[in-house]
């Protein structure tokens, strides 16, 4: 293959590196009115008065909205396919505030200054109610977060919205209970991972313009443009025929971008005032008022045979939604579905379900999507329990792991038909040599160890996500790539303009990418769930076949000669048989000959019925310190099969930037709330994310598996590669210091005091 599985430069790379304006607030018209939103200093609690009266009276403020100004309709900001399986339990203003960060009015001014003055003036009278803010007492509390009549679900997601359930659910095979009764050892253990700031370099930011045929304009930083269509439609009350999306380019989303946190307020503001508006996310609101990574806390039961065969795995999984619903009822599946599988040879597995509300920032997608959390359970205590057998814990794994051709019951019933997990456990195993090396070993003031965990992910969500594409040859021979897949900074563009040359056998260079926009992109549900590469990939392969028939079918009208005498090589179109041969540029150009030809379009959309996924082994090499505490990375190696890698360059950066943000998880990074629910941690101050100095050595490297569901091969690679690092680091640090850390972040303090702190 020429273009795919090359190290090819993204698209965008040097109008980034150059610094040339891309992002949304540098498009922003200059016109633009400011908005800002006040927001609540209360966790729970009802609005008895807005007094705007001395707010309005600064100079440059154009209007001041409050709950008795919008739209009544609930709805869910959650970018998913409709019917969204995420509770309408939220409305553009609510005279109920359910957590600290809540918006509570919108502030229109010319410019933020006149805003920032306004909002100091603005006079709220509120009945502080109970808030409810530990998760593990929510289901049942005295608090109900959400007692509204016109709450709605549109599916059966086990909601119990007066006992403060978003969802709940279950998922069993085997007599778990019966098979626990054959075990030599059992295990039980609790795991608690604490909600995560996604911590992208562009905060939510989102302008809107009413354009010549009156219709809405929404720009913005979004990962799902088509989703947000519909969430404005509904906050709004007004037709998605009066809506546009567009995206410029994205920095960065990591899923927070999933959730659509503020378009809907520059939206509202454009259509009452028809002016141009502007709404930008200050780093603090970012933190405290958008979305995290759900909190869970996983009650694992793990039994097994003496020598070492996993039997039964019971998995029940709490999860925190905070305060609206957004992702809670998906999110959580993937803390079973995506860790079971991986141990699939066991004889029974059970996976039980809560989703809780409580007076907290609501949760939301983050990169891995509930598989991060309960693979930290799982393979934690996989883990636990090769040290309760004196067994390698990678032994272990190569004993039980799934394997290729099986049929993976926890995984929804899926066949796999690419697995290359043993030959990625082996390769890691080579890379950091393992097989000499001890689990632990002294150093003086210091004990190196070594730590490792499996992953699995998904490609896309099984007959759920649904992607479109056109190609268009244009004059001179070039070819337009219209997608609806939204690039944020993953290189999306570039990776589906390669599988295009690859089929059209042309340059890369020949394939313009278009920007997603909502009026002329063809429908794709967006970036998120791993889909791009396989999913938008597959349209692209369709639609490029589709368009070399036309192309072949009109050359032998031109040409005068049969079709099957045509042959294509990216630049010429020949009928060798006859001696004849036209340049893809004359073709092209006399396509658009008036009366000559017809301009050659391929167009076609692609559903997948499975959702194949990709694998990885992570192992750690860390020192403690023995006086301190400290935990150092001296080693992080990974493998990863991904099926046939596309771009080599963008593959590695995604897998070590996915490391690093593991690492950041199970080190350092942990948003709490005080007594009252204000969140601690919303700057960079005191939300720790690492550096490249924290990370230590990482090391990366593929083993192909080929996946005929997928375009050339290919799986996902996305959010695989941030699920090994906690438990691969939380097993090193317990090698070394005898403290199984259950409760992330692992800190020096919790190894110090040899106690695993709530």
């Amino acid at each position: 293959m020429k273009y795919v599985n090359q190290p090819v430069v993204k698209k965008d790379a040097y109008a980034l590196l150059s610094g040339k304006p891309v992002y949304c607030d540098d498009l922003a018209l200059k016109d633009c009115l400011v908005i800002k939103l006040l927001r609540s200093p209360h966790a729970h609690a009802r609005i008895l008065d807005i007094d705007t009266t001395a707010a309005k009276r600064i100079p440059g403020i154009v209007e001041i909205y409050t709950y008795k100004d919008v739209p009544g309709s609930r709805f869910t900001l959650a970018g998913q396919t409709y019917p969204e399986p995420s509770p309408y339990d939220r409305k553009i203003l609510d005279e109920i505030v359910r957590y600290v960060g809540d918006e509570v009015a919108i502030i229109v001014g010319v410019d933020e200054v006149c805003a920032e003055k306004a909002m100091k003036l603005i006079k709220v009278t509120y009945e502080v109610l109970p808030a409810l803010l530990d998760f593990t007492k929510a289901i049942d509390h005295p608090v109900i977060v959400h007692e509204e009549d016109d709450y709605k679900t549109l599916c059966d997601i086990g909601n119990e919205r007066m006992r403060n359930i978003c969802s709940k659910g279950e998922s069993v095979v085997g007599d778990v209970d019966e098979v626990f009764k054959e075990c030599d050892v059992i295990l039980e253990r609790d795991y608690h991972t604490k909600a995560n700031a996604q911590a992208m370099m562009e905060t939510f930011r989102s302008y809107a313009y009413i354009d010549t045929y009156d219709r809405l304009n929404v720009v913005s930083s979004t990962q799902v443009p088509f989703h947000v269509r519909r969430m404005v439609s509904n906050a709004l009350e007004i037709p998605k025929s009066s809506i546009r999306v567009a995206k410029p380019r994205i920095g960065g989303g990591f899923g927070a971008k999933q959730t659509g946190c503020c378009e809907i307020f520059a939206a509202f503001v454009t259509w009452k005032l028809k002016k141009p508006s502007k709404i930008v996310y200050t780093r603090e609101e970012t933190f405290m008022a958008s979305n995290s990574r759900h909190e869970m806390k996983m009650h694992v039961k793990i039994g097994a045979k003496k020598d070492g065969e996993i039997l039964a795995i019971d998995l029940h999984t709490l999860s925190n939604t905070g305060a609206y619903g957004e992702h809670g009822s998906t999110t959580v599946g993937l803390s079973g579905h995506k860790s079971l599988p991986i141990y699939n040879h066991v004889k029974a597995s059970r996976f039980t379900y809560d989703v809780v509300y409580t007076n907290t920032m609501q949760a939301g997608a983050y990169r891995g999507y509930g598989a991060t959390q309960g693979q930290f359970a799982v393979e934690s205590i996989v883990n636990e329990l090769a040290d309760e057998l004196h067994m390698d814990p990678c032994e272990l794994r190569l004993k039980n792991m799934v394997q290729e051709k099986e049929v993976m019951s926890q995984y929804y019933n899926e066949y796999l038909q690419s697995c290359a997990l043993d030959r990625c456990l082996k390769r890691a195993m080579e890379m950091i040599d393992w097989k000499n090396k001890p689990l632990r070993k002294d150093m003086g003031d210091k004990v190196r160890s070594l730590g490792v965990a499996l992953s699995m992910q998904g490609s896309g969500i099984a007959n759920v996500d649904i992607a479109s594409v056109i190609i268009k040859l244009m004059d001179d021979g070039f070819y337009t790539l219209a997608i609806g897949a939204t690039d944020m900074g993953t290189g999306c563009d570039t990776i589906l303009a390669q599988m295009a040359a690859e089929c059209l056998e042309c340059d890369v260079d020949q394939i313009i990418t278009q920007p997603v926009d909502t009026d002329s992109s063809p429908y794709d549900t967006g970036s998120y769930a791993s889909a791009s590469t396989y999913v938008t990939g597959m349209a692209v392969v369709k639609a490029c076949d589709e368009l070399k028939q036309k192309l072949i079918k009109e050359a032998s009208i031109l040409l005068d000669t049969k079709e099957e005498y045509i042959t294509f090589d990216g630049q010429r179109i020949m009928a060798v048989e006859e001696g004849k041969e036209i340049s893809l540029k004359d073709f092209a150009n006399k396509c658009f000959e008036g009366g000559k030809g017809k301009a050659l379009i391929g167009e076609a959309s692609h559903v997948s019925p499975t959702s194949p996924p990709p694998f990885m082994a992570g192992i750690a090499e860390v020192d403690v310190d023995k006086l301190t505490g400290e935990i150092s990375i001296v080693d992080y190696v990974a493998v990863v099969d991904c099926g046939t890698v596309i771009n080599t360059n963008l593959a590695r950066v995604q897998t070590e930037g996915g490391i690093a943000q593991g690492i950041g998880m199970a080190l350092y990074e942990d948003v709490t709330y005080s007594s009252k629910g204000k969140m601690r941690n919303n700057s960079f101050l005191q939300y720790k994310i690492p550096t490249r100095m924290d990370v230590g050595k990482i090391r990366v490297d593929f083993e192909s598996s080929y996946e005929n569901s997928g375009p050339f091969g290919a799986k996902s690679i996305g959010e695989v590669v941030i699920n090994t690092p906690s438990p691969a680091l939380a097993s090193a640090v317990a090698h070394a210091s005898g403290v199984y850390v259950r409760t992330l972040p692992i800190t020096a303090e919790k190894v110090l005091m040899k106690k695993d702190e709530e």
